[in-house]
């Protein structure tokens, strides 16, 4: 720019006194040289603001492997909740309707929503979230005191039409709908009755329904495995090959994502745009999360006693006989290897015989069982302590669920029911499984705006 700038004042210079003719053809040569250096100057500014904007997206949408800071090693990824895509540094600047793709916005709505452990995750890795539905109450306080701004809408995804959520997504956004229909009537504990007539049955068709009148850019859907079994599923698939999605199914294990427990999921993506798949696994055999990783700094309970520090940290009381049978309980073992006299009587019979997942202590370098809405009970699975005489906090719970340690379920003054927030806790989807969806779909995005 110095150069151009002497040469121009050189040209000038040399204009003065000559003839006119000769005056305004260096004064033309003075005028193109300048838009010359503007045009060079403009190129260069935009090839530096391109390759910033790329590096602070990187920065701030990174999925990490492995974190090693914060409470428990659980921080909240705070990435920002703004979701601008990633530019492409080799983009040509004057293509407008691609630099235009690449500034949209990255926006969902959650359907079924609960307390919110699928909109922290996709928060957590920069996706907006504007609202989630759910018929529950119970969820409007975790759900936006954790997840602002979003706001809890306390409806039946029944009642639920395209239209409605097409006035929530702001112009010039990907639109996002995600969600876990309820899966009792599908879960294995329920396998052998009939679910059909349950009102959480027909919800999938209603998801179904929602994406064909909306037709959003990206869809995920997390539920369990058994769903594939039944044919509202393969209805739910009809649909979204009907309406042009691309589909991929993969089945999760949770503690390839670094959740710290055995839990195993059905995880659904579909795009309008081409081509989905989950991103690859962020840990290995070798890196699994246990529950000492997630729940040794936590302070000591006694049976139902609550931490001063914090009110969700409480365990479930005891009765005699049950505080005997803990203290007889080994890591990782069951009712087995108890005295007979504390045997319970349905355990003695043949077929209680078979049943030994229950009334069990967790192992401090294993990760827990699946984490169920009645996980605070000791007699109702493997959720003993490993060696404190109780079962697991509603605390202990919400981390092994990967929610963060600082995530509020009751307003304060408010009450603490177990049944409660063990529904809320047991039902939800654990937050870094909700973290890869969001970090799944912003790959998919991104890559789409690279090849435009």
């Amino acid at each position: 720019m110095p150069v151009l700038f002497f040469f121009f004042s050189f040209r000038l210079g040399h204009s003065r006194g000559k003839p006119h003719h000769v005056a305004q053809q260096l004064a033309n040569d003075n005028l193109r040289l300048r838009r010359k250096a503007g045009q060079l100057y403009f190129h260069e500014h935009v090839r530096h603001t391109y390759r910033v904007a790329e590096l602070v997206s990187r920065d701030q949408t990174s999925f990490p492997r492995k974190t090693h800071h914060g409470v428990n090693g659980y921080p909240r990824n705070a990435c920002g909740a703004g979701g601008t895509m990633m530019m492409n540094t080799n983009a040509n600047p004057h293509r407008t309707k691609s630099k235009r793709s690449r500034l949209k916005r990255v926006v969902a709505v959650d359907l079924f929503s609960g307390a919110g452990g699928l909109t922290r995750g996709l928060l957590d890795v920069g996706v907006e979230v504007i609202a989630g539905y759910d018929i529950a109450e119970e969820c409007r306080y975790p759900y936006e005191y954790n997840n602002k701004p979003a706001v809890f809408k306390e409806k039946s995804v029944a009642d639920v039409s395209g239209l409605e959520l097409a006035t929530l997504y702001p112009v010039n956004s990907w639109r996002i709908l995600v969600g876990c229909a309820p899966c009792t009537p599908f879960s294995k504990y329920t396998q052998g009755l009939d679910c059909t007539a349950n009102d959480k049955w027909g919800l999938l068709h209603h998801f179904g329904r929602i994406i064909a009148e909306l037709k959003p850019d990206v869809v995920s859907m997390e539920n369990v495995p058994q769903l594939q079994r039944h044919k509202v599923y393969l209805d739910f698939l009809a649909t979204l090959k009907k309406h042009e999605y691309e589909v991929s199914v993969h089945q999760v294990n949770c503690l390839d994502y670094g959740v710290p427990q055995r839990r195993t999921r059905l995880v659904l993506f579909a795009s309008r745009l081409g081509p989905i798949k989950i991103i690859p696994p962020t840990h290995q055999l070798e890196e699994y999360l246990t529950v000492q990783s997630a729940l040794r700094k936590l302070p000591k309970l006694k049976a139902g006693e609550v931490s001063s520090a914090d009110p969700l940290h409480r365990s479930s009381g005891l009765s005699k006989t049950n505080l005997r049978r803990i203290k007889n309980s080994k890591p990782g073992g069951t009712w087995r290897d108890w005295p007979k006299e504390l045997v319970a009587k349905c355990h003695r019979k043949k077929k209680g015989k078979t049943y030994p997942s229950v009334y069990g202590r967790m192992k401090w370098d294993k990760p827990s069982p699946t984490i169920t809405t009645q996980f605070y009970g000791f007699g109702n699975g493997r959720f003993g302590h490993p060696e404190q005489n109780r079962g697991i906090s509603l605390r202990e719970g919400a981390i092994l669920q990967s929610f963060p340690p600082d995530y509020q379920f009751v307003e304060a003054g408010g009450e603490y029911y177990f049944k409660t927030i063990g529904r809320l806790i047991g039902n939800a989807v654990p937050v870094r499984l909700g973290a890869v969806v969001g970090e799944t779909i912003k790959r998919h995005l991104e890559q789409l705006a690279v090849e435009i």
